[in-house]
C-alpha cells in the first residue's frame, strides 16, 4: 500500500513518516512545500491511504491560512475523486475550530478544510476520520511555531529567557508519539476494513492521552530540568506527562550540550563520583579503587546497596553486626553479577587485580550528610 503523507517534513508529518518506516511501510509518498500539483494529482491515483497533515496556522501572509489550511485541502479531495479513488483520508484539524477568537483566519480556513473533508466522504464513500487536535508537543516541534512546550525547550535549553502572559492558562496537551500511534492504529484499521471511533463523522478528537496543565506550571517543570543536571536529579518518570515533557526537553539541547561534568571525589585510594540522585529510588554513584586498596569498613541501619563490578577483580567482604564469621564474594568483570548489601553487616570492597577496579552502585537513599546511616567497623 502506497501511502501518501501531506506535509511530510512538518512537525507531525516527519515523526509519522519516520514510525511508518520503522513499521516497514516504504512505500511513502511525501507531499511538500515544493511539490507541484502534477505530483498531487500522481500521488492521488496511487495512494492507498492518505494522511492529510499539511496547514499553517503562523503564516508570513493571511492569504496562505486560504491557500493552504482550505485550497490545498479542497484541490486533494477534488484529485482523489477525479482518480475515482476512495481510500481512506484522515485529516488533522484544530481545537481552535471551536475558538474562533483564538485565530479566526486559522479557525475559518481549517473549518472549511473540515467541511471538503466531510464532504468526500459523503460524496464518494470514501472512509475519512477529521481529528481536531489539541496542542502537540514533542521532539523535532518548532520553537515559535508548533507549540509554547517547543518555545520553553528551546530557550530553556539555551538559558534565554521565556515569556509566560497567563501562568493559569489551562493548557490541553498530546504527545507526538501518541498521537502518532493513534494515526497509525487507525490506517491499520480502516485498511482492513474495521470499524474506527468517530469515522465518517463531521469530526472527532483523539483517544490518546490528553493532559491537562497549567501554563505555569508547565514553564517550571522546564525550568526545573537544566538545574537537574548541578543536583543530579532526575525528574519524576512514574509521571508520564513530566516523563514527556523531560523528554522533548532533551530533543532541544544545543548540539554542544550534550554533556556534563561530573565532581570527582578523589584521594589516594581512588575516587567516588555520584552519577544520578531520586527522591524516590536512592542514588547511583561511580567508585574507582587503586589496586591493593580496600574501601568500606562500614554498616548500615537501614540504607541497603547494591555493587557490580564493570572493571577488573573484587573481593567484596561481610560480618554480621556482633557475629565474627566472614563472608567472602570474589566478583570480576568477567561475568557481571550483583551483590546485594545487606542492612546490619560490615562490609568493605578490596581490589584484587592489578588494574583499577571500577564498580557501580546503588544506595536506597540520597546521602543525608545529617543522617548518614553509616557506622565505622572493620570486617
Amino acid at each position: 500500500m502506497k501511502i501518501l503523507v501531506t506535509g511530510a517534513h512538518g512537525f507531525i508529518g516527519k515523526n509519522l513518516i519516520k514510525r511508518l518506516q520503522n513499521k516497514g511501510y516504504d512505500e511513502i509518498l511525501e507531499y511538500v512545500r515544493e511539490s507541484t500539483d502534477e505530483d498531487l494529482k500522481r500521488f492521488c491515483e496511487e495512494a492507498g491511504f492518505v494522511f492529510h497533515l499539511a496547514g499553517v496556522n503562523r503564516p508570513a501572509d493571511d492569504k496562505e491560512f486560504w491557500d493552504v489550511n482550505a485550497g490545498l485541502t479542497q484541490k486533494l479531495m477534488t484529485y482523489l475523486e477525479e482518480a475515482d479513488n476512495r481510500c481512506p483520508v484522515i485529516f488533522n484539524s484544530s481545537v481552535r475550530v471551536e475558538d474562533m477568537a483564538a485565530g479566526k483566519l486559522y479557525g475559518e480556513s481549517k473549518l472549511a478544510g473540515e467541511e471538503a473533508v466531510y464532504s468526500h466522504g459523503q460524496k464518494s464513500g470514501a472512509p475519512v476520520i477529521i481529528y481536531r487536535l489539541t496542542n502537540v508537543f514533542g521532539k523535532w516541534s518548532r520553537p515559535n511555531y508548533n507549540s509554547a512546550v517547543a518555545t520553553f525547550c528551546h530557550n530553556i535549553a539555551r538559558g534565554l529567557p521565556i515569556t509566560v502572559n497567563d501562568s493559569g492558562h489551562m493548557m490541553h496537551l498530546a504527545y507526538i508519539d501518541d498521537v502518532v500511534a493513534e494515526l497509525i492504529e487507525d490506517m491499520e484499521a480502516l485498511s482492513a476494513g474495521r470499524r474506527v471511533e468517530g469515522a465518517g463523522e463531521r469530526h472527532t478528537t483523539l483517544r490518546c492521552p490528553i493532559y491537562h496543565a497549567k501554563l505555569g506550571y508547565v514553564a517550571e517543570t522546564i525550568e526545573s530540568f537544566p538545574r537537574m543536571r548541578e543536583s543530579l536529579e532526575v525528574p519524576q518518570m512514574a509521571d508520564e506527562f513530566i516523563s514527556k515533557l523531560y523528554s522533548t526537553y532533551l530533543s532541544f539541547l544545543p548540539e554542544d550540550g550534550f554533556s556534563y561534568k561530573l565532581k570527582m571525589n578523589k584521594d589516594g585510594r581512588g575516587s567516588f563520583t555520584e552519577f544520578i540522585k531520586t527522591s524516590d529510588r536512592g542514588q547511583v554513584s561511580v567508585n574507582i579503587t587503586h589496586p591493593g586498596i580496600v574501601k568500606g569498613q562500614h554498616w548500615h541501619d537501614s540504607k541497603n546497596e547494591k555493587f557490580l563490578v564493570v572493571k577488573g577483580r573484587a573481593l567484596i567482604r561481610f560480618r554480621k553486626i556482633g557475629n565474627d564469621k566472614i563472608i567472602d564474594y570474589h566478583v570480576s568483570d568477567e561475568e557481571l553479577e550483583v551483590v546485594d548489601i545487606p542492612t546490619g553487616y560490615a562490609h568493605c570492597i578490596i581490589n584484587e587485580g592489578d588494574t583499577e577496579l571500577v564498580t557501580l552502585m546503588w544506595a536506597s537513599e540520597i546521602f543525608n550528610p545529617d543522617k548518614p546511616d553509616t557506622y565505622r567497623e572493620e570486617v
